[in-house]
């Protein structure tokens, strides 16, 4: 039986397995509501996408080479596979928040509080993956592959194949970029601390390193560390998070709450 919370933090109401499943089918459509529509916006503008992210590709290659398509269907594809990334990405402010609406009403009032932020700073530092490999990670990696090897040859790259490849890095940099606020949703919620993340910090950096060499189609060690080091960077980060606003919290918190428990005997 699942019980909501009021605003000020009392029962209101309770739901019985089934009443969650109901409330929870309702998001699901409006989620793919959503969806559907957006998914309709992205393939009218599919063109004005895929040449915004086809922009770093064409100046690292200039006079080089040309991006084309060997198969009948490819261009077709190419505007589905835009059209479903760019959907999933433009509408997610939508769709988030009926994920938030759904999670809600099971958190106290100073929980939906403390998560509310996150939700913002989550959008932030999506955009700010998103933007690392669009104007750092991309226009260097595509000038190293192309400038590599022998000279004298020009390039002829697939476009369904480049604009997969492209729409499926940025996603992934922008979840990667999420790592700061999980790490201190983890920290309120009392799974980790600063010194267990302290702890970690060598196995995560090997951890990093792994995704690097994967992420960076480039076997060479300076385009894995252009990668690594800002993972690297957003694990520190997330471990000062939990530093200067974890631990200050949960340590007020509990103090108010021996305070209210002295009160009362």
């Amino acid at each position: 039986m699942i019980i909501i919370k009021g605003l000020d933090g009392t029962a209101m109401k309770e739901m019985t397995f089934m009443d969650h499943l109901e409330e929870l089918r309702t998001r699901i459509i409006r989620v793919l509501i959503i969806l559907v529509i957006s998914f309709g916006v992205s393939y009218y503008y599919s063109t004005e996408i895929q040449e915004i992210l086809l922009a770093p590709l064409r100046t690292a290659l200039g006079n080089n080479g040309k991006i084309v398509f060997t198969g009948l269907l490819d261009k077709v594809l190419a505007e589905l596979t835009m059209a479903f990334w760019s959907c999933i990405l433009l509408a997610s402010p939508f769709w988030f928040r009926e994920v938030w609406l759904f999670v809600r009403p099971g958190l106290y009032d100073h929980e939906a509080k403390a998560v509310r932020p996150f939700i913002f700073v989550g959008f932030l530092l999506f955009a700010a993956g998103v933007s690392f490999g669009y104007f750092v990670i991309f226009p260097f990696t595509f000038k190293t592959l192309i400038s590599s090897g022998v000279s004298n040859v020009e390039a002829m790259l697939s476009l369904h194949d480049y604009l997969m490849l492209s729409a499926k890095v940025l996603v992934f940099l922008g979840l990667l970029f999420q790592l700061p606020n999980v790490i201190l949703i983890l920290g309120f919620m009392g799974i980790v601390t600063k010194y267990k993340l302290r702890e970690w910090r060598r196995y995560i950096a090997v951890i990093f390193a792994v995704l690097a060499a994967v992420i960076t189609p480039t076997p060479d060690a300076f385009s894995m560390m252009c990668v690594w080091i800002p993972m690297m960077v957003l694990y520190e980060i997330g471990i000062l998070g939990v530093s200067w606003i974890v631990h200050p919290y949960l340590r007020r918190k509990h103090m108010d709450e021996n305070v209210q428990l002295a009160s009362k005997s």
